[in-house]
């Protein structure tokens, strides 16, 4: 594919997504419109979308680490994370209620969030838990607009890593009280127990997750900024959000978030 042709197919791929999220209607995959393996390429067709949303006024708050647990890897048969950015319409307070007509086919996790203090600008160990201001429990809703969740890695980062929602909790701690590798959690669906995982469940540790998508930002020169919200990667499986249910997530030792779904 020459560069023409393969900026041409970005812009088309980007205008798809964009319409689909419009019409609440799922298109095919976009890995049919440009290489299947480009990874760069589909970061473009997220920041065509990002930029556009941009210009109607949201702002960009943070990223969202995806694809980060073995399980859900498995799930859609992929074998590497992504990221996705997030802006500030996105954000649900804790116990509000999440719009379910908003979305195509949503699904939810639950996972440790970091907020920076400091800019990162190289990726080291050192660097990236220095600029950790704490972490905090999350939910995060995705949702896809590529028809009935049939992706691979191109088609969920041109979707902006499949990204909808997300919730921040009710616990703030510093790394030096709190080792994410270490913590466990539970997420119930209307007080029964849908899935569990731990820390270990992302990427060995929610701070190497950390620690990709800031390598991978720097490379993009899209740097991690002060006062990012970071969400690092479910720690259970991702399982559906239907309407009129309450999800709450539990991390001990961190804290809890809750989110009610809409009716409709």
């Amino acid at each position: 594919m020459t560069e023409t042709n393969l900026a041409n197919a970005t812009e088309h791929a980007a205008g798809l997504l964009a319409e689909a999220q419009k019409l609440l209607t799922a298109v095919e995959p976009v890995r049919e419109l440009i290489p299947a393996i480009d990874v760069e390429a589909a970061y473009a067709v997220q920041e065509i979308n990002i930029k556009a949303r941009e210009r109607a006024g949201a702002r960009r708050v943070g990223r969202k680490i995806g694809l980060t647990n073995v399980v859900v890897q498995t799930q859609f048969g992929v074998d590497e994370p992504d990221y996705g950015v997030l802006m500030d319409d996105m954000e649900i307070a804790n116990h509000g209620l999440v719009p379910f007509g908003t979305m195509i086919d949503p699904r939810i996790e639950a996972e440790i969030a970091f907020v920076l203090k400091k800019d990162i600008r190289e990726a080291t160990p050192e660097a990236v838990w220095d600029a950790v201001d704490y972490a905090t429990p999350c939910l995060e809703i995705v949702d896809s607009r590529i028809r009935n969740w049939d992706i691979n890695i191109v088609d969920t980062i041109a979707d902006n890593a499949s990204s909808a929602y997300y919730v921040l909790g009710n616990g703030a701690l510093p790394l030096e009280n709190f080792a994410p590798a270490a913590a466990s959690m539970i997420l119930r669906r209307d007080g029964v127990e849908v899935t569990a995982g731990s820390g270990a469940d992302c990427m060995g540790d929610p701070l190497t997750a950390l620690l990709w998508v800031a390598e991978t930002a720097l490379r993009q020169n899209l740097p991690l900024m002060a006062g990012e919200v970071i969400l690092s990667g479910s720690l259970g499986r991702m399982v559906p959000l239907p309407a009129g249910s309450t999800f709450s997530s539990d991390i001990p030792g961190l804290g809890n978030v809750t989110v009610t779904v809409s009716e409709a």
